[in-house]
């Protein structure tokens, strides 16, 4: 298994970048945070995944080993593969994709390309437990509903589910849902 690469980006592609170690080109299909290490001109190293295949060998590669550990989980549930499971953790942090496993959001899975209702209901079904000990207090069993509700609020409004779960990170989730999407709307304006 390949589990860190650390070389001079030689190319780059709008989903992957070549590394060369040690005159080895190495073609790493990257999350957009591991392909942002790629801006400074030096080595980067990317921890990674080498997917095994009986037609191929693909690398995918990411910005720390928490990314990394959450694309491994993800391709345990049936039906996501390496492609699914690299468009999930591409599209918000691990720290919000676990959140959103623990409160059984599966409308967050089902805003990703690639993904149906039954695809995200497993990835909640069968992760849940998996994550549960990893994952900080998601706010309470009190607070899952009134963020769902605000959440829910902007889609209507024409959010998207990840637009507004980034417009929702920036108020205080204390508050109560119509106060939080008053907010979430005057920070957007």
């Amino acid at each position: 298994m390949i589990s860190r690469l650390r070389g001079k980006p030689v190319a780059r592609r709008a989903d992957a970048l070549v590394l060369d170690v040690g005159g080895v080109g190495y073609l790493v299909h990257a999350t957009p945070a591991a392909l942002r290490k790629e801006g400074g001109g030096g080595d980067v190293t990317l921890e990674t995944y080498l997917h095994v295949r009986e037609d191929t060998l693909q690398l995918y590669g990411f910005a720390d080993a928490d990314e990394r550990e959450l694309f491994e989980l993800l391709l345990s549930v049936q039906g996501v593969g390496p492609k699914v499971a690299l468009s999930i953790v591409s599209g918000s942090s691990p720290a919000e994709l676990r959140r959103a496993v623990a409160l059984g959001d599966t409308a967050r899975f089902e805003a990703i390309p690639g993904i149906g209702r039954k695809t995200a209901q497993r990835v909640v079904l069968e992760l849940k437990e998996k994550l549960a000990a990893g994952v900080p207090d998601a706010g309470g069993a009190g607070q899952a509903p009134p963020h769902l509700v605000a959440r829910d609020a902007l889609v209507e409004l024409g959010y998207s589910v990840a637009d507004a779960e980034h417009a929702l990170a920036q108020v205080d989730p204390e508050l109560p849902p119509e106060e939080r999407v008053r907010l979430a709307l005057r920070k957007a304006a």
